[in-house]
């Protein structure tokens, strides 16, 4: 890279900044702000206001992600205390996130009803995603397989893509530290339900060190995408295609076992969705969504011969029924076929797997009493079927005052690899179960506070783990569970705010006895500022206990950081914004290496960076 981060601009993002990095206000759910208005889709496959669903969930809204264009998806769901996010390094490292204490591969990732979890592997890549076309981001947390299937064990977070309201163009440039810039260009057009869209973007980064061992060297990376959308919105019928397409490099270190030293590798991603969607509304009571998309992901290690190929195609179809005023029925239909593909010098590997899913739901809706109640059959061509229900109430007291509970099973499905790559694999591996119990409430004490909080458990069974005796290769061998709570306290009053979330999970292996790795029990976030639309300043507080990491003698050592954001609307068409992420230059270790040597990744530290937008 060419650019280079200059003093003046530095200065220049500090004078700006003195707020909160882009993922202030993840908890949203029942503030004065957005509680009556915020509506979600993730719940229950359509819309519903936030307040009705009878579950946890969260919303980071457009304003705080169009904060900082550079910043990762991972930094999005920082402040979310109920995620994990545990980062192997600055960008374009190896990403994964434990919500609610459960598995990396425990989450599901949608955009917009498609699945990004790559079922070869069963992760998701998330330090290869763009930023630039979502218009929110939908965190549910607790079980969803009736309506999505496997991984949904811990929860789902969905991106939810912008469909253009009016037309216009802008375009938008940040530069920061280490080298770091992004920039973006787009336009909209949107008339009599008419709409067509265009984005693209570029980032570039000379990186920082990714691991804290004395040979380390910074490890840049790049990254740019394209978007197009266009489409039609009646109120009785609607059409889209969505195409977007992201690539890029990434250079890394790792320790080789061979050479006993850590080397310098290097992989090229690409990744792209195609997602035609359409609904009409049959007839007063009677609506349809249709969707068929295609999500293709590859990665090629760039220093030694392995292309990994992965492809899956969806097609799905749902019926809503209105049956009177208070309550509806939706059925649908998903049927996925994925083929991947990993080629190298030896041990090459090709498999197909196809998976049908059949799910029905009820949903009840009063001023009062709001239930869901469904039940999901998933056909899998390798296991056979799998059943999973789920139930849930939120009951209003007043329009103050609301409690829920639900009840429901979940599964993850065994990995392509897990069933039939490399000498570990077992193709009688089972689906990863889980029973999961959850109470809570949300109160809005005055036009200024609000609370809430919530207790949980979750099962699981048949977790897919290494066998302790020889083969020594995978099988259904493990128990765990999960006990936790959660509360937030938020107020809100003119152009301030503050708002605090708390998390507490208690994940353990219950065949050991032991805990699992990579779980803080704790995190707690704090973010305050005002905001209007003129400019804000704002500050926000992530902080983290200890965890175990990789065996009893490791423990990944807990933390705090502080960011902070400033944004300046000049006029209608001119906005400065500046960020400074990790403003204290907190090199946390973020995981054990598993070297012998006592190597811990680290995160990227301080970013400072400034940028502006021009729009018309």
């Amino acid at each position: 890279m060419t650019i280079q981060f200059q003093p003046t601009a530095l200065v220049g993002a500090i004078a700006l900044a003195l707020g909160s990095s882009s993922s202030v206000f993840a908890e949203t759910a029942t503030t004065a702000k957005t509680s009556l208005e915020t509506i979600v889709v993730t719940a229950t496959r359509s819309e519903q206001n936030i307040q009705d669903v009878p579950a946890r969930i969260s919303i980071i809204e457009p304003h705080i992600i169009e904060q900082s264009p550079i910043a990762q998806f991972s930094d999005l769901l920082r402040s979310e205390a109920a995620i994990n996010v545990v980062q192997l390094g600055g960008y374009g490292q190896q990403t994964s996130i434990f919500m609610r204490g459960t598995d990396s591969d425990h989450t599901l990732l949608l955009r917009d009803g498609v699945r990004l979890n790559n079922e070869a592997s069963g992760a998701t890549s998330l330090s290869f995603l763009d930023t630039t076309d979502i218009q929110q981001i939908e965190v549910l947390k607790g079980p969803a397989s009736v309506l999505y299937g496997t991984n949904a064990i811990g929860g789902v977070v969905q991106i939810i893509s912008k469909t253009p309201q009016k037309s216009g163009a802008f375009v938008t440039a940040e530069v920061g530290e280490h080298g770091t810039y992004k920039s973006l260009i787009g336009a909209d057009f949107a008339e009599n339900g008419v709409f067509a869209q265009v984005r693209g973007q570029r980032l570039e980064s000379d990186g920082t060190k990714i691991s804290d061992h004395a040979d380390a060297i910074a490890s840049n990376y790049d990254q740019k995408g394209f978007s197009a959308k266009v489409g039609l919105e009646k109120e009785t019928y609607g059409v889209s295609l969505d195409y977007s397409e992201n690539q890029g490099t990434s250079v890394y270190q790792g320790f080789d076992w061979g050479s006993d030293a850590y080397v310098n590798k290097a992989h090229a991603f690409e990744n792209n969705i195609t997602t035609l969607k359409a609904y009409a509304q049959l007839n007063p009571t009677l609506r349809a969504d249709a969707r068929v998309s295609r999500f293709e992901d590859r990665l090629e290690q760039l220093k030694s011969f392995e292309i990994t190929e992965y492809t899956a195609n969806e097609y799905e179809l749902m019926l809503k029924q209105q049956l009177g005023s208070q309550q509806n029925l939706s059925v649908g239909v998903t049927h996925k076929d994925l083929e991947t593909e990993t080629n190298k010098t030896s041990s090459s590997f090709a498999q197909q797997l196809d998976t049908t899913g059949y799910y029905i739901q009820h949903q009840y809706q009063s001023d009062r009493l709001n239930t869901q109640v469904g039940y999901r059959v998933e056909d899998h061509d390798k296991y056979g079927s799998h059943e999973v229900a789920q139930a849930g109430a939120r009951y209003h007291f007043s329009p103050s005052l609301s409690v829920y509970s639900n009840i429901g099973t979940a599964f993850k499905a065994p990995t392509v690899n897990d069933l039939y790559y490399g000498s570990s694999a077992n193709p009688n591996l089972k689906p990863e179960e889980s029973m999961s119990y959850e109470l809570g409430f949300d109160q809005q004490l005055n036009s200024a506070w609000s609370w809430g909080g919530s207790v949980y458990q979750t099962d699981i069974d048949n977790l897919i783990d290494y066998a302790a005796v020889s083969p020594w290769n995978l099988d259904n061998i493990s128990k765990a569970r999960m006990q936790g709570a959660e509360a937030f306290m938020h107020w809100a009053q003119d152009d301030y705010f503050l708002k605090t979330s708390y998390h507490y999970v208690k994940a353990t292996n219950e065949k050991t006895d032991t805990e699992l790795l990579r779980r803080p029990r704790q995190t707690l976030s704090i973010s305050a500022g005002l905001e209007n639309a003129q400019y804000g300043l704002s500050a926000t507080v992530i902080a983290k206990s200890k965890a175990k990491d990789w065996d009893t003698a490791q423990r990944t050592p807990g933390y705090a950081t502080v960011d902070l954001h400033g944004y300046w609307n000049v006029n209608p068409n001119i906005k400065l914004f500046s960020n400074i992420q990790n403003v204290g230059d907190v090199n946390y270790k973020a995981a054990y290496d598993g070297s012998v040597d006592g190597v811990y990744y680290i995160n990227g530290g301080r970013l400072a960076s400034a940028g502006v937008t021009f729009k018309y």
